[in-house]
């Protein structure tokens, strides 16, 4: 297919850690384009997001994204780690002080909820956030000011908030580490972001993307990707998301001969792929196949409930693959959360 797909980039990648994040998120893939187009319904809005998703895949980016599909967008965009900070640091720099609020404070400082008036302010890893913070967090967004540190009057702001997080909320809720208030107040529009695995058709257009970018760096022709060398980027699991891939082409351009980037380039870890056997379906088309002939013995045994079978199945197999993570495996089957456990509770998966 020939089309150039949509590319989101930070504005100085050369500024950006990939130890911290990853530099750039393609949209090409039909779960990706899912994606932008509820990004760009919900971008114009000033409601609150919550960005789910393993670290390495972008999270930040899809913020960016939105804030630049929102008419915020001439307006600052900050971004925050939660957990980069220690709680009173974390405080100062949130909400800001004034000067003599405490030892060192020379002079006063606006926060960062002040910085990003008009705009947006992003929250990598809200997770982290220590309980005492959370309370004053859910104090801003449901007053719409701040108070400085050891200022008695409070300034009013007007900030969109984007929070993310690798971790199950839910689970930290029900565990008395995050508040459930603030997690309704963050959770007004929830991003799944899936793992690059699960999004395949993003996998060659980052790879281009980044040889193209290292490539102008070391100042050199660019390479092209040998046929071996992209069916061994869609056949690797990349457990280090966007990131990993990001490396794993940096070190290509620095080690391969020719034209030509081999499969040999790319020194991927042997235990992180998922090669079809030999006798299991190896294209979209076989494995249709495959499961319409499973189902046509379904049909001849003559099961007296086999949709409810197939479901059940289907459920158990998609819950055991994304390893009991319902937020992961809703995903999977693009399905609610609250479906998915409705039927886990059917089956005694959960209580």
């Amino acid at each position: 297919m020939n089309y150039s797909p949509h590319i989101i980039t930070f504005p100085d990648p050369r500024a950006v850690s990939l130890s911290i994040r990853a530099s750039a998120v393609v949209f090409a893939d039909p779960k990706s384009l899912q994606l932008l187009s509820l990004i760009d319904r919900v971008a114009p809005s000033n409601a609150n997001i919550l960005i789910i998703g393993e670290t390495g895949t972008g999270k930040e980016l899809v913020a960016r994204q939105v804030h630049l599909s929102s008419l915020r967008a001439s307006k600052p965009f900050l971004a925050i780690n939660c957990g980069a900070f220690s709680e009173t640091l974390f405080e100062s720099e949130l909400f800001g002080f004034e000067k003599g609020a405490f030892t060192g404070a020379m002079t006063s400082k606006a926060g960062w909820f002040e910085a990003a008036n008009g705009g947006t302010l992003f929250l990598d890893e809200i997770g982290d956030l220590p309980l005492p913070m959370q309370v004053k967090l859910l104090r801003v967004l449901q007053e719409g000011e701040v108070v400085r540190i050891g200022a008695r009057k409070p300034l009013k702001v007007d900030v969109r908030l984007i929070a993310a997080t690798n971790v199950d909320l839910e689970k930290a809720v029900a565990e008395g580490r995050f508040r459930e208030d603030l997690y309704y107040r963050l959770r007004v529009v929830a991003l799944d972001l899936p793992i690059l695995r699960e999004r395949p058709r993003d996998i060659v257009p980052l790879a281009k993307h980044f040889i193209t970018k290292y490539a102008q760096r070391l100042d050199i022709v660019e390479p092209t990707l040998s046929p071996q060398a992209e069916r061994a980027l869609l056949d690797y699991i990349w457990p280090g998301n966007i990131r990993e891939l990001e490396n794993v082409i940096h070190r290509a351009l620095l080690v391969f001969h020719g034209k030509h980037i081999e499969e040999d380039d790319l020194h991927l870890l042997a235990a992180q792929f998922e090669r079809p056997s030999r006798d299991q379906p190896s294209t979209p088309a076989d494995l249709q196949d495959c499961f319409t002939r499973h189902l046509k013995g379904l049909f001849e045994e003559g099961h007296e409930t086999l949709f409810d079978h197939v479901v059940d199945h289907t459920i158990r197999t998609a819950y055991e693959w994304e390893h009991l993570n319902q937020v992961r495996t809703a995903r999977l089957l693009g399905i609610s959360r609250n479906v998915l456990r409705t039927h886990l509770k059917r089956l005694k998966l959960i209580d």
